[in-house]
């Protein structure tokens, strides 16, 4: 079984974009390569139980088993060590990506409190956005009794293309909710 959005995006989405761009070959059409969720736990330096209960969280709202990352250097002030775990991420790809999206645009953004829309301009030079969630329970698989401490996530959307307007314009036609650029206040 194929995951609505891909084939949202085989139907509709590709269609708009060969007359959107004035492509013939669909090849060189952007299109969605992965979705990195990554989860920075500062505090796992003082207590390895919270990198224990990030990487169960991820593991339920990615749906597979996040690594963890370790520190590169180490920085005295930080009382950060080379070779630490202090964080996990998960790489979403096919199908678990395009789930995680749907999933994403349908009911998590919705429940973020004072949601305005994200950012329009947080691509990063080469088509890919980023988005930043300040708690990690606005997703339903989280059950809050369990979840006690407040943790925030990273969300990367990496693309084929290496245009930011073309990266926008696919992510807008999947769904996400960009807020008006000329919103001075939403920011």
């Amino acid at each position: 079984m194929v995951a609505r959005l891909q084939q949202v995006y085989a139907d509709t989405i590709r269609p708009q974009l060969v007359e959107k761009l004035g492509r013939a070959n669909i090849n060189s059409l952007p299109k969605l390569q992965k979705i990195v969720v990554n989860m920075g736990v500062g505090s796992a330096v003082q207590d390895k139980k919270h990198l224990e209960d990030a990487v169960a969280a991820l593991t339920l709202i990615a749906g597979q088993k996040p690594v963890t990352t370790i520190a590169r250097k180490s920085i005295a002030g930080f009382r950060l060590r080379e070779g630490q775990a202090i964080g996990c991420k998960a790489t979403l790809r096919g199908d678990r990506m395009y789930e995680f999206l749907d999933r994403l645009l349908s009911l998590v953004l919705p429940r973020v409190r004072d949601f305005r829309g994200v950012n329009p301009k947080a691509f990063d030079g080469r088509g890919n956005y980023s988005l930043g969630l300040t708690e990690y329970l606005v997703f339903p698989e989280l059950n809050p009794d369990k979840f006690t401490r407040s943790q925030g996530l990273n969300i990367v959307f990496v693309t084929s293309t290496n245009v930011d307007d073309e990266g926008r314009e696919l992510l807008r036609m999947f769904g996400m909710p960009f807020r008006d650029m000329n919103d001075k206040d939403a920011a």
